[in-house]
Parts: C-alpha cells; structure tokens; sequence
C-alpha cells in the first residue's frame, strides 16, 4: 500500500543553531508545522539506540543544517566498470523511505535525515562549475545521497532547481524518485532542462522491500502528469533482483509503463542488478528479517561490491533488454549502469565504446 507522501513520516525537526534565522529556514520550520528543536552547530539529533539498530526510528527526525563540504562532484563511481560520467548535486542525506536494500544503510553512519539550507552556496558552486567549463555537456543528479522528491512538500526545493537549470542550454537535471510528490513542478518554467525520474521494479520488490514508497500505478500516473506539463522522462531498473517469478514480474512492470507512459517522452532507461557493499546484508537482515533475497549466491565484484554471477546477471539483462525493446522509442538510450563491456557486448552486440562512450550516447538522448 502506498504511503501518500513520505515527508508526513517526518515527526520532529531539528535546526543548526547558525542557520536558525536563515530565511529558507524559517520558511522550512514554518511550513512543517512540527516541533522544532534548535542544536548546536556541531550537536547532532539523539536517536536512541546504536546504529543501524535506530536507523527506523532516526527517520522520523530532520535536520535542517548547513553543508559543509562540496555540493557538485562526480558520480562517485569505479574505473572497472563503465561510468556514464553523471554530476551529483548533493542536497541532503537520508530518505524517510526505507527500502531493504537501500545502500546509504551501509554507507552513511547517522540514523536521521539531513537537509541542507546553505542553498546560496549550492548555487554558487553550480555557477563557478558551469563558468569553469561551459562547453562541457552535464547531466546533474540529486537522487544519490537522498530521493530528489521525497521532502519536497517540506523544502520546496525542486521550483529553485528547476528555475536555475532553465537556461542552460549546456546542461540536464534528473530528479529521480520512488515518491509522486510532484506538485511543486507543475506551471514552472523548465525549458526542456529537467527530467522527471522513476525507480521501477518487478511488483513484488516495489510491495515488499520498497516501504513507505508510491505503487507502480501511482509512480506512472504522475509520470505522465509530468509528461503533460512537458518534462522528459526516466526510469530506472535498479537494483533488478532475482525473485521467485521475477521473469513475469520485469514484463509485468514494463508492460504496465509502455500501456501508461508516452514511450517518445522517455529520455533514457537505466538497468543495474543488485550490488552492495558488504556490510549491508548484515544491516538488512537485522532491519528487516522477512526478506531474503540476500541469501542468494553473490560473488565479489570488481570494485568489492557483492554481485551476481555473471550468467545470472545477463540472464536477467537479457529478458528485461529485450522486453525493453518491444516497446522503447528508437530514441530512447537504454543502458547498464556499472557494468562491464563485456556485459554490454553479450546483452547488447555492441559496447559503448563503439558509439562514441555512454556519456555521449545519454547526452545525444536530450540535447
């Protein structure tokens, strides 16, 4: 069942002492309605309990604080696997979602969620990347440390985005979310320089591992919403996982998207099998002992993550990329994300190597 929207998990919120008085803050604080607890600028939420134990609870609490270091960086990705060179605007930390198989569970080391209201900095860095290199085409990102959506009917935050990039011809940004918080994006003037994105998976995943998340039907209404007020569209197939039935589940799912969502509005189609860092599958069976698809067969890949094998990895490619086909718009650029030449060589018959990189392959997809 869906959640409606994720930001009402929120309970209490926390402010940094030194953006109290901040505007965006005040307009934050007064909008939310919630208690408000004001910190210290080095003090941090107390969540009982030690991590990732009251990692549950630490999702009802919010901080509002000042980001201390970059903003704008690449993609945090590895030399093994290819890359399609991505730039992500980090806008916070944490999600009030909580799905099974969520990496930021291993990857971060507090339990509450943190929104950063330093935006004029934010913009700054983005003005100083875009002066340093303006002919570099670049495609920027917020859903890597947080889901771009998911807060937005506390922050507001998407409008101010969403203005910025409107003029730069030189640039796409993606708002990738699990949430239908899409509201805010309605009226505004985009000029084509925003995509709208989804997460999907086989039903079974989307019901059991992705709580407090919209539904299929819910995450493709308000794609085509977005799609009617002119946005472009994305989806993302990651993590595919291997499930009882997941052949019929992939189809079900795509099918689903194509009878729903104009095919000629979808910018790119992403596919990545489940990887991890392997101190997640300890995390997630203590959080959450119903699931089981970490019990399957893993390897340790290239950049230490736990993969699939290899055969299995293409098997599942090889159904959801053909299924894909049926359906996607010649222009639509279908792609792995993190995964070997190799891979795309026996899925595909062809690497991106041969088509000028796969950075160049998704920016022909919306320039």
């Amino acid at each position: 069942m869906s959640y409606g929207d994720p930001a009402k998990y929120i309970t209490q919120l926390y402010v940094s002492e030194e953006c109290q008085q901040d505007p965006y803050t005040q307009e934050i604080m007064q909008r939310s309605r919630l208690p408000v607890t004001v910190i210290g600028d080095r003090q941090h939420p107390v969540v009982a309990g030690a991590y990732p134990g009251n990692l549950s609870q630490g999702k009802h609490y919010l901080l509002l604080c000042r980001n201390r270091g970059q903003f704008f960086k690449p993609c945090p990705a590895t030399r093994e696997y290819t890359c399609c060179e991505y730039q992500v605007l980090n806008i916070g930390m944490g999600c009030p979602m909580d799905c099974v198989y969520c990496i930021l569970q291993a990857y971060l080391n507090n339990p509450w969620i943190s929104f950063f209201v330093n935006i004029q900095d934010l913009f700054a860095e983005l003005d100083a990347a875009f002066a340093a290199d303006p002919q570099t085409f670049l495609r920027i990102g917020t859903g890597e440390f947080t889901d771009s959506l998911a807060l937005d009917s506390l922050t507001r935050f998407s409008p101010l985005l969403v203005d910025y990039m409107r003029d730069k011809e030189n640039a796409v940004l993606e708002l990738k979310s699990k949430s239908v918080v899409i509201d805010n994006l309605e009226g505004l003037d985009h000029g084509g320089r925003t995509l709208v994105a989804w997460s999907l998976n086989s039903p079974p995943i989307m019901e059991q591992e992705e709580i407090r998340t919209a539904s299929l039907e819910e995450r493709l209404a308000a794609a085509v919403r977005c799609a009617d007020w002119g946005y472009r569209l994305a989806f993302h197939f990651d993590p595919i996982i291997w499930h009882e039935g997941w052949q019929e589940g992939y189809r079900a799912t795509i099918r689903q998207l194509f009878r729903t969502v104009p095919a000629d509005r979808i910018a790119w189609i992403s596919l990545g099998a489940l990887r991890y860092l392997p101190a997640l599958r300890n995390i997630a069976a203590e959080r959450f002992p119903q699931s089981r698809f970490f019990y399957e067969e893993f390897v340790e890949g290239l950049d230490g993550k736990a993969r699939y094998f290899r055969s299995q990895r293409v098997e599942m490619y090889q159904l959801i990329a053909d299924e894909l086909a049926r359906f996607a718009h010649p222009r639509t650029c279908i792609y792995f994300c993190m995964e070997s030449e190799n891979i795309w060589q026996e899925v595909f018959g062809s690497t991106p190597s041969e088509q000028g990189g796969l950075r160049a392959m998704l920016d022909r997809s919306v320039r």
